[in-house]
């Protein structure tokens, strides 16, 4: 098992078009090798930096699976509109993976 994560820093304001571009994206996961579920979390409103955290969790039979997507037309098609969405963000969304170590 692989999980990947992006946190996101939204402008404080900007939170519902931040959901709405994921609610309404062209995912095609379920249509990738290897891909098991996703969910896009909320975290906490930073009201000295005036951003909320968001964060994509993704979980995938193997890291090669996950990686395999990133060379994809599936991911290309997928990512093709992200620089639309400047306006949202503070800074850029920070990649994070994992391989379990113990699930219960």
């Amino acid at each position: 098992m692989f999980i990947a994560m992006n946190r996101f820093a939204i402008k404080n304001g900007q939170e519902d078009a931040f959901e709405t571009v994921w609610r309404e994206r062209d995912s095609r996961l379920n249509d990738v090798p290897g891909f098991q579920k996703f969910h896009l979390l909320k975290g906490p409103e930073d009201e000295e930096n005036g951003t909320t955290l968001y964060a994509t969790h993704t979980v995938w039979n193997s890291r090669e699976d996950f990686v395999n997507w990133t060379k994809s037309e599936h991911f290309r098609a997928a990512h093709k509109n992200a620089g639309n969405n400047k306006g949202l963000y503070v800074g850029h969304p920070q990649f994070e993976g994992f391989e379990p170590i113990l699930s219960e």
